[in-house]
């Protein structure tokens, strides 16, 4: 288990909370152990550190109240959706109070005839899109968890459907958020576009609970298209895949989605999901439109994944073909699991410009395997942003130090060429030792607004800032 940084507790702080807490909350505020530790970080190998009561919020204005009480006694607070994040967002390495927003779940307002709707944080994508459907419309983020949506903002979440629709930096117009000394403010209106003062949205976008609480949320919305076509496609080499990616993106092809699976990945999708794909780095896609477009979108890739040596193209208009396609595509974590029986998954994330996946991709593969680590890859490659996901005993104490060694060299080799040491998991406590090789003054910039408006540091402390 990696050790994530401990910070000074506020013992007298918090107690004092924690007693007016219990008082105005009752039932809704929790103290005892094991719901204490489901609030912090369980889906890495950054150490779970509880913070010392949950508070189940159902109002902005609730939230407002427990923010007040913190800051009255200096008391950290780590907002919580549903505990998908990957880098230790909901840990509290200083103790304090979880404020879990799960029970703010409404579907507040849908203007379909402005594509956008106004939800409480703790929807989550799926149940959005179900109440969205009958209505024509979606909202296209998906990162693959089930995850809230005021946990995308503020984590900036991306997905498999980002090379067409964007993050969620793009798919945000306006927030409501609780500020550390409990005020509630409202980002922007829903205009499509502004030049009112500061962007103040997108600067909460991707903040990672460290500015402020989101609890409410406009998002843009999209309307179902007439058609969608899911197709695969297999190369003989992951940089032969990556170059078919870079020439779809040159030469303009609208693709929904184009996912990469390396032969690793292949092999364990095929065995956990009963398919038979060639055993080889393979290209997933997805097109939307007209019947028509589609079409004409569909033989396009095709024709230039042949000038790379790809085989077994096959595209599909059936729903039952391209949910059991994609299916298989969301449960790569659990397949890849497979892989190795009884080893913990840790998936780190980079980002890097187009031109540079394939030699990106090819490293990796390489480094991992003169680290003799498991180390299978998945990518967004259509927007440049690949996953590692390492499968590791955790009781063996030098394997841990050399997928710590992968991690570290595959983030440095990213930002080397010109990307990111995260695409979408964002910062958290694990990749905070990059973000400064990454942005050099720049964190300093963020600590001074930082400091601006949370002066006392109880909101979300010990994440993304060093």
């Amino acid at each position: 288990m990696v050790q994530a940084t401990a910070l000074v507790r506020n013992e007298n702080g918090i107690g004092a909370a924690l007693g007016i807490l219990k008082q105005q909350f009752g039932e809704r505020f929790h103290t005892g152990a094991s719901i204490r530790e489901q609030h912090a970080h369980t889906t890495t190998w950054i150490a779970n550190q509880p913070p010392d009561g949950v508070v189940f919020a159902q109002s902005t204005q609730e939230v407002a109240e427990v923010v007040k009480i913190c800051a009255a006694h200096r008391v950290p607070i780590i907002p919580f959706g549903t505990g998908t994040s990957l880098e230790g967002h909901v840990n509290a390495p200083a103790g304090g109070i979880s404020i879990d927003v799960s029970q703010m779940n409404k579907v507040l307002e849908v203007n379909a005839g402005d594509l956008d709707c106004r939800v409480q944080p703790g929807v989550t994508r799926m149940a959005l899109n179900t109440h969205l459907r009958d209505q024509g419309l979606f909202f296209p983020i998906d990162p693959g968890a089930d995850a809230s949506i005021g946990g995308m903002a503020a984590t900036r979440a991306s997905g498999t459907n980002a090379v067409r629709y964007g993050t969620m930096k793009d798919n945000v117009l306006s927030l409501e958020v609780v500020m550390a000394n409990g005020e509630i403010i409202r980002t922007a209106s829903r205009a499509r576009k502004s030049s009112a003062g500061y962007d103040l949205t997108r600067l909460m976008v991707g903040s990672e609970g460290t500015l402020g609480i989101i609890t409410e949320v406009t998002l843009r919305l999209q309307g179902i298209p007439e058609a969608i076509s899911a197709a695969s496609c297999s190369f003989p080499s992951v940089g032969a895949a990556c170059e078919t990616v870079m020439a779809v993106i040159q030469y303009g092809l609208p693709v929904a989605r184009i996912e990469l699976l390396d032969a690793l990945v292949v092999k364990a999708v095929n065995s956990y999901s009963k398919l038979s794909l060639p055993e080889t780095p393979l290209l997933l896609l997805e097109f939307h439109g007209s019947d028509a477009g589609v079409a004409e979108q569909a033989e396009t890739f095709g024709a230039l994944a042949s000038e790379f040596g790809g085989t077994g193209y096959a595209a599909t208009t059936s729903v039952e073909e391209r949910t059991k396609l994609w299916q298989a595509r969301h449960d790569a974590y659990w397949a890849m699991l497979a892989l190795r029986p009884g080893s913990k998954a840790v998936a780190t994330d980079v980002c890097v410009p187009i031109s540079k996946l394939a030699e990106a991709v090819v490293a990796s593969n390489e480094k991992a395997a003169e680290l003799n680590l498991i180390a299978p890859v998945v990518g967004h490659a259509g927007d440049g942003n690949f996953h590692a996901s390492l499968l590791i005993d955790m009781e063996d104490a030098a394997e841990v130090a050399r997928a710590e060694e992968f991690v570290s060299w595959l983030n440095d080799r990213a930002i080397a060429l010109g990307g990111t040491c995260t695409g979408e998991h964002g910062i958290g406590q694990g990749k905070r030792p990059y973000l400064i090789k990454e942005l050099g003054g720049a964190v300093e910039v963020m600590s001074a607004i930082k400091r601006a408006l949370d002066p006392d540091d109880i909101m979300n402390p010990g994440k993304i800032l060093p």
